[in-house]
This record gives C-alpha cells, structure tokens and sequence, in this order.
C-alpha cells in the first residue's frame, strides 16, 4: 500500500492522495460546508418537521424522517465536497481517522474549527428562521433546541451512563463502517450511500436514547441555542464520541495491518 501520510483521509469515493495538492483553505471550506448541511438538514428537519405541525398529527416525520435527514444529508455532502476534504464533517470521525493512520495531523485543528464553525452557523440561520414565528425560538429554546441529553434531557429518560455507553458504541461502530469502506478502491462508489445509511441506522437505535450525537460539531451548534442544560450536559457528547472514534481508530490501526504509517 502507498504511503498515504499527507493525506486528508476520504469518506469519499476519490483517492485519499488527491486531498493535500489542494490548499488548506479549500479543504476546511468544504469541512465547513459539509458540516453546515449536515447539521442544518438534520437539525432543521427535528426543529420543523419531526411534528409539524403538532406533536400529535400523524404527518410529522417522527425519529424516522430525522434520522433520514441526517443520513441524506451526510450522503449529500460526501458526494459534493468529500473529493475536496474526505468529508469527515465531524471532529470525531477526523480523530478517529488520524488514530488509524489516515489522515495528517498537521490538519486537525483546521478541520475541528470548520467543523464547529459549520455547525453554528447551521443553527444560527435555523433560530433566525425559527424568530420569524412568534413564539416559535422560545419554544424551541425551551424544548432543548433538538440538542443531546441524559437523564431529563434524554428523549426516552436514559441516565448518564446509559447514554455515555451508546455514544462510545455507536461512534465506534460509525468509523468503523467509514474505515473499512473507504480501505479498498472497489468500495468507494457505494462509500457515501453505505456511510449516510449508516448515520441513519444509528440515529434510528439512539435517537430515544440520547437524540443521537455521535458527533460533537452536531452536538454543539444545538447546545449553543438550547440552554442551560444541553450545555452543561455538552461534555459528554464530545467526550463519548472521541472515545468512541478512538478506539474504532486503535482497533483499525492495530488489528488489521492496513493501517498508513
């Protein structure tokens, strides 16, 4: 296998190696871009569509049409900017494919803060679109801004540890689907479709659970409009996806051998 050391690591279709010719630049512009549709598709549709028009009509989308709306979305970016950044949109899964070996160092800052910064400004137009209806931002405010929780803040009332151990597992398993579809050149036209559908199995197993984070861009850009509690429960929904990354990356690095040096 080539030495792939300066490469922006791909949940794209396009070769790894392509990433580092481009610069810095471009690639944290289409982290950021790719973030903000994630988070904005995703985010957007539990604001305004999850039960539109009300908790008890029936064309409300309901945790199905969420957890789609995050797969699609990430699909989406992939297929429109990966070939630029890898499309990682998510700082856990850009941890997790640096501890595998798959992605330079030298780019991780620059891809956390596009990532952060996509998903704030995601949410920022979505609370400005929310003001233009009276009531509508207090009332989001007030029922956590889609944000992630445990305990009171968690959709079904799971507990801290419950939630910490589906966030680490399902992150786990979420880079290890990216890893292993990403490793061989046939796969790479199915990664983006194999890679969304996956993000959406996950939403559909944890969305009662912890309103699905997985990633902690997401989990941010909710928490900044959701209040007091999203926020000071915000450490565990970056520190159980990063851990979750981690040990997916370890796994893929030392038990498979394909790991780039």
């Amino acid at each position: 296998m080539r030495d792939d050391r300066d490469v922006d690591d791909s949940t794209s279709e396009q070769r790894e190696e392509d990433a580092p010719a481009r610069p810095a630049l471009q690639l944290y512009g289409a982290e950021c871009f790719g973030t903000f549709l994630l988070v904005f598709g995703g985010v957007g549709t539990a604001l305004f569509a999850a039960a539109f028009p009300d908790a008890d009509n029936a064309l409300g989308v309901g945790y199905l049409g969420v957890a789609l709306a995050f797969g699609l979305t990430l699909v989406a970016g992939i297929s429109a900017v990966g070939h630029i950044s890898g499309g990682h949109f998510n700082p856990a899964v850009t941890l997790g494919l640096w501890v595998a070996g798959r992605t330079d160092a030298k780019h991780l800052v620059g891809y956390w803060v596009a990532q952060l910064l996509g998903g704030v400004v995601a949410t920022s137009i979505l609370a400005a679109v929310l003001a233009g209806k009276p009531g509508a931002l207090s009332a989001a405010r007030d029922s956590g801004f889609a944000s992630n929780g445990f305990g009171s803040g968690s959709p079904g009332g799971y507990g801290l540890w419950s939630v910490l151990l589906i966030e680490v597992v399902l992150t786990a398993v979420f880079l290890g689907v990216i890893l292993s579809v990403t490793a061989k050149p046939e796969y790479r036209a199915l990664a983006p479709i194999a890679i969304g559908l996956t993000l959406t199995l996950i939403h559909l197993v944890s969305i009662p659970v912890s309103n699905t984070s997985v990633n902690p861009a997401r989990s941010i850009a909710a928490a900044v409009y959701g209040g007091g509690e999203p926020l000071g429960q915000l450490w565990l929904f970056i520190v159980a996806p990063l851990v979750g990354a981690a040990i997916a990356g370890v796994v893929v690095r030392f038990g498979s051998g394909r790991a780039v040096r």
